[in-house]
């Protein structure tokens, strides 16, 4: 029944038995590698649109991601199935980028008051400026971690937000809580899909929340320095020696998906 809860409210058919779903985050992942790469990667993924549920997970918001699929769109970029936007606070369809209110409303809920009780602690504070973003579930700023005054952050994480700093120049406060990883397994829920059948595949350390699921996972080679610090305590996830796109699709052969290019 779940399922058929979260295609009511989806404006296009996911797969009905996908033999994978494959989680990407955008930048530096399904958005790296050389344009080649990227139009054979994106060539596979519409080809096997029926076998393989794709689900973009993101720091971007919705406005952001309609950019990105209008902008790849002559190299071969399609809409994925599902969206995972805003490091987690979003879930939206893939095609129509509608948010999907039974994975939204449950985040909207422990939202509530918390900007009007952050801003005031971040307003003036030196290295943050607020990122250009349209979302209700967060807080989005350029870090200069330099500048920046980390005893701000257990202050911060009082009001019941999680600070992430990520790339070495984002710092996203989302509930305590609700990152990537929290949002893809309940969604994994309603999906009711075999959890060996997901691959995530990421860069940087707003993707660790995935990776540290126990879901098979591909770190692509160009993934940040802090984020492979992680690696040893990550026995699910595959370090990929290509970059972007191309790494993204070594993992999968890695994890054994080498039937689905047949």
């Amino acid at each position: 029944m779940s399922r058929q809860l979260l295609q009511s409210q989806l404006s296009a058919p996911l797969p009905e038995a996908p033999e994978l779903v494959l989680v990407t985050d955008l930048d530096g992942t399904l958005l790296g590698g050389a344009t080649a790469e990227r139009r054979s990667f994106y060539r596979w993924l519409a080809e096997q649109r029926d076998r393989v549920l794709h689900v973009f997970s993101t720091g971007r918001d919705l406005s952001s991601i309609a950019r990105v699929l209008a902008e790849d769109e002559p190299i071969g970029l399609a809409a994925p199935h599902l969206v995972i936007g805003d490091v987690g606070c979003t879930v939206a369809c893939g095609q129509s980028l509608l948010p999907v209110p039974l994975a939204v409303d449950p985040i909207e809920a422990l939202w509530q008051g918390k900007e009007q009780a952050l801003l005031p602690l971040l307003e003036g504070q030196p290295g943050l400026a607020p990122q250009p973003l349209h979302s209700e579930r967060r807080l989005a700023y350029y870090v200069d971690p330099e500048a920046f005054d980390h005893s701000l952050i257990p202050q911060l994480e009082a009001h019941g937000v999680d600070c992430l700093l990520s790339d070495n120049r984002y710092l996203d406060l989302l509930p305590t809580g609700v990152n990537k990883g929290s949002t893809l397994l309940a969604l994994l829920q309603w999906l009711d899909v075999d959890p060996a059948c997901v691959v995530t595949a990421g860069d940087t350390l707003n993707d660790l929340a995935m990776f540290e699921t126990g879901l098979k996972g591909v770190m692509v080679a160009n993934a940040e320095s802090a984020l492979q610090e992680h690696l040893p305590r990550l026995p699910s996830v595959y370090l990929a020696s290509a970059v972007g796109c191309a790494g993204i699709a070594e993992g999968l052969r890695h994890f054994g998906f080498d039937h689905l290019w047949d």
